[in-house]
């Protein structure tokens, strides 16, 4: 019987002949830990008794401060010196506030096809774009993973994810994904990996996936899988890690719980409307909706090509008076290449703001914390009650596109008529 990619990965990884539902021991590849979870997973490694020197996990550790970045208050401060402190006795990587997200970091220099990785985020499903298994888990299952370099997981169902046909202009990725969580909703594929297939898929770029496999989470999803392709290579040849990529496909018979199918052709705009991620509408059943603040960038939409987008709708025109619009690159990298290209010019000579390499209003610490009854269009993940930082706030998801042209018009607005 072929396999899926999970099941090829979870094989290989644990020695065993492993297929779905089967409960395997798999040394990881990567471990990624970010400043919210961080202390929670290093006080388990301590009350465990384990010594920072004798870590099996930690060549492969790698620590970031990216949910408050920089620090806004001395707790936070006090987390960050405790973790950087930590990260230098056990010998594991620390990166610092202002280099960015944990999740664009990792696929930046670490992540490759084939990897099996664990994090103590939900969104580290994010490297399943590059052919990796790449799964959240609690600090504590973390905590074993960064001290033994391995841990048990169950082998995941799968369900395949079909996508076929050119997106109309104005349409994205993440439109296509909000759909596909639309129809699921946000618990209609728990415990289950998403495999993504069809030329759609074939001839998406990297960052389009990226966003793709990030919100696997928001309905449930274990892992968002993408092929290794000719697309993977060149990011990786991009990265100086040419030499990292290998074929990662599943078998033409692998089996599969659930086979859902889509027509691009069909995709329009939409949003997720407040106060969940599968309450997917298109943006014309929305449009018109007063707006206090856009958000753009997080791990789901802080890329380049993200921000070029923005950058080239607000060229020769202005941000509403009534919104704040706040920009946040999801790394230093993509912070100075949107620097070098003139895109943080515009977006700021049209009355944006442009914050440093990190999550920002995403979890509500810092950044861009909404008033009382403010209403905020976002590029992030999730749309929770209170997730921005206040509870009697509402927040609508979009595309990058859909959200530039909000700010322009101080409304959620179409982004096809400003394309």
């Amino acid at each position: 019987m072929g396999k899926t990619i999970a099941e090829k990965i979870f094989s290989e990884k644990s020695g065993e002949d492993a297929y779905a539902g089967d409960i395997v021991i798999a040394r990881v590849d990567q471990i990624a830990l970010q400043d919210g979870t961080a202390p929670l997973a290093i006080r388990q490694i301590q009350a465990l008794g384990i010594d920072e020197k004798n870590i099996k996990g930690a060549e492969i550790t790698h620590f970031f401060v990216d949910h408050a970045a920089p620090s806004p208050r001395k707790e936070l401060s006090n987390d960050h010196k405790f973790i950087c402190e930590f990260a230098v006795k056990a010998g594991a990587d620390f990166s610092k506030p202002g280099n960015g997200i944990i999740h664009q970091i990792m696929v930046e220099k670490y992540v490759n096809p084939g990897d099996l990785v664990v994090g103590a985020d939900s969104h580290t499903c994010t490297y399943g774009a590059l052919g990796a298994f790449s799964t959240g888990m609690g600090s504590t299952d973390v905590a074993i993973a960064v001290a033994l370099g391995k841990n048990w997981f169950r082998v995941p169902e799968t369900f395949r994810v079909e996508v076929n046909g050119k997106m109309p202009e104005g349409v994205y990725p993440k439109d296509l994904m909000l759909t596909i969580i639309g129809e699921l909703g946000v618990d209609g594929a728990t415990y289950k990996a998403l495999e993504f297939h069809g030329d759609t898929i074939d001839s998406m770029y990297i960052d389009g996936r990226l966003t793709m496999a990030n919100m696997a989470i928001e309905c449930g999803a274990k892992a968002g899988l993408f092929k290794s392709d000719e697309e993977t290579k060149r990011f990786l040849a991009e990265r100086g890690r040419a030499d990292r990529f290998r074929e990662i496909k599943p078998d033409s018979d692998a089996e599969y719980e659930k086979e859902l199918y889509f027509d691009a052709g069909d995709l329009e705009p939409v949003v997720s409307k407040p106060h969940n991620v599968d309450n997917v509408a298109p943006v014309s059943e929305v449009e018109g909706t007063p707006v206090d603040q856009v958000f753009v960038g997080t791990c789901t939409n802080g890329r380049l090509s993200d921000i070029e987008i923005v950058a080239r709708m607000l060229e020769g025109r202005k941000v509403s008076e009534n919104v704040r619009l706040i920009v946040g690159p999801a790394s230093r990298e993509i912070y100075l290449q949107a620097d070098e290209r003139g895109y943080l010019k515009t977006i700021v000579e049209a009355g944006g703001m442009v914050i440093p390499p990190g999550c920002g209003p995403c979890v509500g610490i810092h950044m861009g914390i909404l008033a009382d009854g403010e209403v905020c269009v976002s590029t992030q993940n999730r749309n929770f009650k209170g997730r921005m930082g206040n509870p009697e706030a509402e927040i609508y998801l979009a595309s990058p596109a859909t959200a530039a042209a909000t700010a322009i018009e101080g409304k959620i607005t179409d982004p096809r008529k400003y394309l």
